[in-house]
């Protein structure tokens, strides 16, 4: 686009032909104020409070909106004129009429010098700038917001005063409404939602948290206004490289590889349905992850612990082995609970004043330097009970000791206790992934009763598998510290390295082979094999056996109805022959 040269108070520039005041005026570093103006839709001139004087080519002199008026050849443009101010003044009296003294009115009132508005002020929390409407409008495209009425009656409202359905709970109008007239506010009353914190920003576009790797944003669907409602797009707009395509798509890529090693970690326990607890129904009662999250000095609390009132908690119970060593839910112990328990107990006490009371079955901190750990938590105060709780309810006695009381049996008192405290943690179980087995399948690897990896041996082969090349690394083989994962990681790593570095690989002398000339491509064997090692073949239509991961466990064999497939080294008259040799 062509440019034109302007001059603002006195600094000469050159602009794109049609671009606005005000934006030039931003770019030289220039105040000008505004209420009513955002880059990214329809300037509306509302507010008025952005007047300038200009003079242009034919030397006429006159005062107009700077957020409007549209940039030209010669254009001479002063922002502080004593006309200027005036108009400036005036403007702002009258809008203060009839708005509340909000803090943007009278820190503006401030700035231009009007110490009281000549006509009062008002009530009115609205200044009718319009950019809830505009953004809602020609942003998000959802159109739930508008004007009705007109002169003094002139509000802002959805269609016919109701609840819009039109309106996505996006908050892009709370969002630039500059009187905080419109607020999104949870409809529990709770200052913090636990289960909404998370560890980086929630935006629709943000990086997932901050050691994420690859370290770049990701957009979420969900969250993103233009895949709900077709609209904004902002941040294509913004975006300097042209990186970001809405029009983008998930695409499958097979790759080849030699060997795989499989990392798929663990999930948490969802402790809902562990009534007694009371978590979802009781708003202070919160998982570890929910803590380590509001702890995490990036996220909305900034490193603050609040309880979902938004005040500091007088005491924390953390209670251990939700859904671990449990009959009725996981009999394994998770082994990283205690640990981490401890340490939420040592933060809760170094940034509050809080009483936290750790309930516990057996403390089993078997690793380096742990125990000492855990005698340094005893030193700070931390009170410990023995004995696992057993239910958490709604204190009945008012907000005396604590909001919320857990219930347990102290085994070395050998008497019941009840706690009062303000907020339970929920130290909640490893489990596995809860597609494992489907995953171990296509990775011909079983999976344990508990749903984890199953190695090849638990002393001499702990990351190898029964299917050479996959190796297992983490908490997916099952529960484990950062400790143990690094260094299980580390082998599978190495043992995935000596395979690729060999080039080939060693096969057994016995596997299975299919005759091809009296399969019938029933497909029978393809679907008993453990390994993955059949494939059928459309052309032929007969099945074929890869030797190289073929276990020769004999599966295929016994169960072909047509005799196609045979083992290797596994024939009748080999077996008599071993059976002989032994008997002689």
């Amino acid at each position: 686009m062509a440019e034109v040269r302007i001059t603002i108070d006195g600094i000469e520039t050159r602009v794109e032909e049609g671009s606005y005041l005000l934006e030039a005026a931003s770019a030289l570093g220039i105040e000008i104020p505004t209420l009513c103006y955002y880059r990214y839709v329809t300037p509306y001139a509302a507010c008025r409070l952005c007047c300038v004087e200009v003079r242009d080519r034919r030397k006429r002199t006159r005062i107009v909106t700077s957020c409007n008026y549209p940039a030209e050849d010669g254009l001479e443009v002063r922002t502080r004129t004593p006309r200027v101010l005036a108009a400036r003044r005036l403007n702002l009296e009258m809008l203060m009429s009839r708005c509340a003294p909000m803090p943007v009115l009278t820190e503006l009132a401030r700035k231009l010098g009007v110490e009281t508005p000549r006509w009062g002020t008002g009530t009115d929390t609205c200044i009718l700038c319009g950019l809830c409407v505009r953004v809602c409008d020609e942003i998000v495209g959802a159109q739930a917001l508008g004007f009705t009425s007109r002169g003094p009656s002139r509000v802002v409202t959805t269609p016919f005063d109701e609840e819009a359905d039109a309106c996505i709970l996006c908050g892009a109008c709370a969002a630039l409404c500059p009187t905080g007239h419109i607020r999104m506010e949870e409809m529990g009353g709770r200052d913090v939602v636990h289960a909404e914190i998370a560890l980086g920003p929630n935006a629709a576009i943000s990086v997932p948290f901050r050691q994420a790797v690859p370290n770049v944003p990701r957009i979420d669907p969900e969250l993103c206004v233009h895949f709900r409602t077709g609209g904004c797009k902002l941040c294509a707009k913004v975006c300097p490289k042209e990186c970001i395509d809405h029009e983008d798509a998930g695409r499958v890529e097979v790759v080849d590889a030699g060997t795989v090693v499989l990392a798929t970690g663990f999930r948490d326990l969802d402790p809902a349905p562990l009534k007694p607890y009371g978590y979802g129904r009781l708003p202070d009662v919160i998982t570890s992850m929910e803590f380590e999250r509001m702890n995490n000095a990036a996220g909305s609390t900034n490193g603050r612990i609040l309880r979902s009132d938004g005040k500091e908690p007088r005491s924390i119970a953390i209670l251990h082995c939700i859904g671990s060593r449990d009959e009725n839910h996981h009999p394994y112990c998770s082994r990283v609970c205690c640990m981490y328990a401890l340490k939420f107990a040592h933060l809760v006490r170094e940034k509050t004043a809080a009483q936290v009371y750790q309930l516990y079955i057996d403390l089993r901190a078997f690793g380096k330097g742990y125990e000492e750990f855990f005698q340094r938590i005893l030193t700070e105060g931390v009170n410990v009970i023995r004995g696992k709780g057993a239910e958490v309810v709604a204190a009945e006695r008012g907000d005396q000791e604590g909001t919320l009381v857990v219930r347990c049996e102290d085994t070395l008192a050998g008497r019941f206790r009840e706690v009062p405290v303000d907020m339970v943690i929920l130290c909640t179980a490893l489990e596995a992934q809860g597609d494992a087995k489907e995953t171990g399948r296509r990775f011909g690897i079983s999976t344990g009763a508990d749903g984890w990896f199953i190695e090849r041996h638990p002393k001499l082969g702990p990351v190898s598998t029964t299917t050479d090349g996959v190796f297992i690394a983490g908490a997916c083989q099952g529960p484990k510290d950062i400790p143990d994962t690094v260094a299980q990681a580390g082998a599978a790593a190495a043992q995935a390295l000596s395979l690729m570095i060999r080039g080939e690989v060693e096969m057994d002398a016995p596997f299975a082979v299919v005759d091809e000339a009296v399969c019938s491509g029933c497909r029978l064997c393809n679907d008993l094999c453990p390994y993955g090692a059949i494939s059928y073949d459309g052309e032929k239509k007969v099945s074929r056996v890869n030797p190289a991961l073929c276990k020769a466990c004999g599966t295929c064999a016994a169960g072909c109805p047509g005799g196609a497939v045979k083992a290797l080294h596994f024939s009748d008259e080999q077996v008599r022959a071993e059976i002989a040799g032994v008997l002689a």
